[in-house]
Formats: C-alpha cells, sequence, structure tokens
C-alpha cells in the first residue's frame, strides 16, 4: 500500500486521472491525501469531487480556501465567479452530500507524527501540536449544525499576528487564514495577502513563512503544503515540500510518494 499526497487539483478532472494513471494508483489499496483546493477554476470540480467521495476511507485532505469558498458560496454568503466554473457541481442533486462531506476534513493532518500535512503552511509560532488544536477547533464549528456563522465571519484580513488570546470569530479568521491563505510574513510575523509571487520578486521586508524561524519545528519534521503556484514546487529546503505546481495555470499537477519523498508529475 503506498500513500501519495496530491497538489492543488482545482477542479482538473483530465489531469487528475492522467496522474493518478501515471504512478499506477490503485483505488482499493493506495490512499490518496489532497493538499486542499481541489475544485474551482478547473474543467470538472463535479468529477474530481464525485472520484474523492467514492474512494470513500482511501481519501482524505486537508481543505483549502476554495474549498471553504465552495462551502459559503453553497450556503448563499457569496456568489459564484464565471471563472471558478463550479456550476455543474452546484446544481447536482447531490451536492447538499458533497458539501456534508467537505465539511467533515480539517486544516490539517499528521501522517506518521513526523509529516505535517496543510493548504498553506505552519505558522513560525505554532507546532504540530498547536496547529492540530487549531484545525480541531474549526472543525468543530465546521461540523456542528450552526457551521454557516464561521463561514459568515471567515473572510477577511486581521487579525493578522497570532495571539493565544485571540477568541471567537478573531481567532477562527486567523486560523483560517493562516492554514489556507499565508504565504508571506513581515518581519513581526504579521500575515501579508498582498504579495503572491515568488520570492526572487518579494519586497526586501517579506519573507516565505518556510523561511522564518520556528523553534517548536525539529530537523525530523516535514511540511508538505500546496496553495503557492508561483512557487512552482521549489522551496531550497526538503523539510518543506511545495506540492501546487500550477496545473490549471498552465503547468504541472504533483503527487508526492511519502513514504519515498518521491514527486511525480504530469504537464498540463
Amino acid at each position: 500500500m503506498a500513500t501519495y499526497v496530491i497538489g492543488d487539483i482545482q477542479g482538473c478532472y483530465k489531469g487528475f486521472t492522467r496522474l493518478l494513471k501515471s504512478i499506477q494508483f490503485r483505488p482499493q489499496k493506495d490512499k490518496l491525501i489532497a493538499v486542499g483546493d481541489i475544485v474551482a477554476r478547473g474543467e470538472d470540480s463535479l468529477s474530481v469531487i464525485q472520484y474523492c467521495h467514492d474512494l470513500g476511507e482511501h481519501f482524505s485532505m486537508v481543505l483549502g480556501n476554495h474549498d471553504l469558498h465552495l462551502l459559503a458560496i453553497h450556503a448563499g454568503l457569496r456568489k459564484p465567479k464565471a471563472s471558478d466554473k463550479l456550476g455543474k457541481l452546484l446544481k447536482h442533486p447531490d451536492i447538499d452530500q458533497y458539501i456534508d462531506w467537505l465539511r467533515s476534513f480539517p486544516l490539517v493532518k499528521t501522517w506518521k507524527k513526523d509529516t505535517l500535512i496543510v493548504h498553506a503552511g505552519l505558522y513560525p509560532m505554532w507546532s504540530f501540536e498547536d496547529a492540530k488544536q487549531a484545525s480541531k477547533f474549526i472543525n468543530k464549528q465546521l461540523t456542528s449544525k450552526h457551521y454557516v456563522k464561521l463561514l459568515s465571519h471567515m473572510y477577511g484580513n486581521t487579525p493578522d499576528t497570532w495571539s493565544s488570546q485571540l477568541s471567537g470569530m478573531d481567532r477562527s479568521r486567523f486560523i483560517i487564514n493562516a492554514c489556507t491563505r499565508m504565504r508571506y510574513l513581515t518581519p513581526h510575523l504579521a500575515l501579508d495577502f498582498a504579495c503572491k509571487t515568488a520570492p526572487a520578486s518579494a519586497p526586501d521586508i517579506l519573507q516565505p513563512w518556510f523561511q522564518k524561524y520556528n523553534p517548536h519545528l525539529t530537523a525530523q519534521q516535514t511540511v508538505i503544503f500546496g496553495h503557492w503556484a508561483s512557487l512552482q514546487g521549489h522551496t531550497d529546503s526538503t523539510q518543506f515540500i511545495a506540492t501546487d505546481t500550477g496545473y490549471v495555470w498552465g503547468n504541472k499537477l504533483t503527487a508526492v510518494n511519502l513514504a519515498a519523498r518521491k514527486s511525480f508529475h504530469v504537464n498540463a
């Protein structure tokens, strides 16, 4: 049995199935973990959802910002953009079932204790355990019957700095932003949402979250993330593995065999 982590699929069903074929994925034996953003922008989000859902216990994922946005659209809190190509999915008779299924997934998950999987990254003030507890805080709200309240307050860029004293929706919003939208940080560890370029083109005052010192992270621990297509999979560190290689933008879709730490790609 092999376990693979796959980068941002974003509704690109054809590329998704080509990648699974290339790694000889066995649906009844192997396991697949998505780093989030399995929907939106690609040609067939519905087929991606259906395939992943039908894998049952052989599929798991962490939620990304586009997945959360789909939940908000379904709840009537936001309107879909034409560029997200979600119409077929939203009109499907099983959409409520798929939404409840998505709500069950966490923001972070671990594999064999030494590997953390998250959509955007690990905030440098957090340990693996801190991130897991933060994820549980959100998951409890997402799986409750009052989950729409969380979705209605999750949008916004503040607070941009972590404090253990944060509470209520401020705490929830920061956790969601750190786990699903983070790329760059200021010298004071404030989240910056304006810059999305590769590090070589970023302002000098900003640093990628994975270049910030994290006193809680040991050399044996690895963070696997997506979200940041302009990195093209490059972090200059084997400790931080970037899996969003921009397939939806005409580049590559990436999967990583977790045990072997070997990457596989298909071109758009």
